[in-house]
């Protein structure tokens, strides 16, 4: 995340010192801390407490507490950020600041990326950060389980994209309940129960993850009214 800002905010035209790495000592008047949320304390405890000094961190889940007694901030993007980078723009991003100028600051500092700001109440970090893992990364766990029960019919993972893609954009138009369609949607027990007597057999360590979906799915289409 720290590189990837960094290269952003360079692109932007945004002075960037860094990213300095543990155990650099940044001299600039605005600190972003890209470091896990478990060291935010101990990294923000070591940095001089200056005047006009403004720290930040990029955590999703934390609030501004661990950054005291420092004029604080956080610019969380909404984006998953691999190894090779991520593109910002039209993404969001959850910003908080102890002091309205700190505010400004997280939220200037996100739009020049192209982040869309929201601010989110300290309250509220947990279930903003929860909704995260599961669009991204519980979403991830699940087409594993679809990419290899694919591999076993002899279908490869970028056959399955196309698919992947046309859902998530329906579901962005309309929303989950509208979107859903399939055997559990339909009603089709039937079919179900070949699914699950092939999972059973191909992948049977994901057949609590499928039970777990069917009935999930089952409570969504009703919700949609099917």
């Amino acid at each position: 995340m720290g590189r990837a800002l960094a290269a952003a905010l360079t692109a932007a035209g945004v002075e960037v010192e860094g990213p300095l790495g543990r155990g650099g000592v940044p001299t600039a008047d605005v600190v972003l801390l890209c470091v896990p949320d478990a060291a935010i304390a101990e990294v923000a405890a070591g940095l001089p407490v200056r005047p006009g000094r403004l720290v930040g961190h990029v955590s999703g889940a934390t609030t501004l507490a661990p950054l005291a007694p420092h004029e604080a901030f956080s610019v969380h993007p909404l984006m998953t950020v691999p190894t090779g980078g991520a593109t910002f723009t039209g993404a969001t991003a959850a910003v908080a600041g102890t002091t309205s100028r700190a505010l400004a600051l997280a939220t200037t500092l996100a739009e020049a990326v192209g982040l869309l700001p929201v601010t989110v109440a300290d309250e509220d970090r947990a279930a903003y950060h929860a909704s995260a893992s599961v669009a991204s990364n519980f979403l991830l766990t699940l087409l594993d389980g679809a990419e290899r029960l694919a591999a076993s019919a002899g279908v490869p993972r970028e056959r399955l994209a196309p698919l992947v893609r046309a859902t998530v954009e329906n579901w962005e138009r309309t929303g989950s309940a509208e979107t859903l369609t399939g055997p559990v949607a339909r009603g089709d027990a039937e079919t179900v129960a070949r699914q699950r007597a092939a999972v059973t057999e191909r992948t049977p360590e994901e057949l609590p993850l499928y039970d777990v979906m069917v009935e999930r799915t089952t409570a969504l289409a009703r919700r949609g009214g099917r």
